[in-house]
């Protein structure tokens, strides 16, 4: 899967335990437009190819797939320092995983709209509440007679 990876060197004696793991990290991005259901898109390092996220995917997670395209994103140039020196956001590889056949993908709701049971008041509800409060301590005594709050009786 890596390219430039040091292996522990072989002892002589029994079997020996060897675990690889991979010295690559990926990310799922929530697409900014709208995917097929079994395409998911992955940010991934530049060094990492296509062939290597395939085995990445289907080696330790298990997940079937069918095709992989990528593409590098270009970063932003426009920003500039205090010295009004142009810096440059670093380029990233994004990933489109197609899954096999069968295989769909749905991003999960991590934030799901609570509903409030019947009774209880929901957020509307206390805000409005709380509004109201505002609105009553704000308005005027008349029976301080046009005398300013902060001038005290």
């Amino acid at each position: 899967m890596a390219r430039n990876v040091l292996y522990p060197l072989y002892q002589l004696g029994n079997p020996q335990l060897r675990v690889f793991r991979t010295n690559f990290f990926i990310q799922l991005v929530r697409p900014g437009t709208a995917q097929p259901e079994d395409t998911v898109q992955f940010r991934i390092p530049m060094e990492m190819t296509r062939v290597d996220l395939r085995n990445y995917l289907e080696r330790i997670y298990n997940v079937p797939v069918a095709a992989v395209r990528t593409r590098v994103q270009h970063g932003s140039n426009r920003k500039r320092d205090y010295r009004n020196v142009r810096v440059k956001k670093p380029d990233y590889k994004v990933a489109y995983v197609q899954l096999a056949h069968g295989q769909t993908f749905t991003f999960p709701d991590l934030f799901p709209e609570k509903k409030s049971p019947d009774g209880s008041p929901g957020d509307d509800d206390i805000r409005d509440q709380l509004l109201e409060d505002q609105r009553r301590r704000q308005t005027r005594d008349p029976r301080r007679g046009g005398v300013p709050d902060w001038f005290g009786l």
